[in-house]
């Protein structure tokens, strides 16, 4: 298994971040059409993200600190719900925050479609938790997640 990591900086504080990775608004504000979010460990995260269903669950939530959620998509054979692990961690820079992505146990042959998916979202992110409208969402990864 592999793992992709990388990071953004963002010019707002860790609490308003964090509400980006725990809110059905603030996520969806960045990433995904649709989610139903429980943020407690072992409470539900229902996402559909660029035409794929995403599932897990919330396995650790350290406000404003750290959100840990197993990630797999429905349907999946190779990447199936929860098989996965993404955990985001905020780090106070200033009057803003670094968030890093670290996102582990991904198949090989799905590493570069969502190293292509945080390149295309953190920036979003960015945008959104700035006070920004990062505008509607159309991109799909290049490889349809089946």
């Amino acid at each position: 298994m592999a793992e992709h990591v990388s990071s953004v900086d963002i010019t707002a504080p860790p609490e308003t971040v964090f509400a980006y990775l725990v809110t059905p608004a603030g996520l969806t504000a960045w990433m995904g059409q649709y989610a139903v979010l429980d943020p407690r460990p072992g409470g539900e995260f229902t996402a559909d993200i660029a035409g794929s269903p995403i599932r897990g669950e919330f396995l650790e939530v350290d406000e404003p600190h750290r959100v840990v959620i197993s990630w797999g998509v429905a349907g999946s054979s190779d990447l199936p719900p929860g098989a996965s692990t993404v955990t985001f961690t905020l780090t106070p820079l200033g009057s803003g925050t670094r968030v890093q992505v670290r996102h582990t146990g991904l198949p090989e042959p799905r590493v570069a479609g969502h190293r292509a998916g945080w390149a295309h979202f953190l920036p979003r992110l960015a945008v959104a938790a700035s006070g920004g409208d990062p505008d509607a969402d159309d991109w799909r990864p290049l490889t349809p997640i089946p």
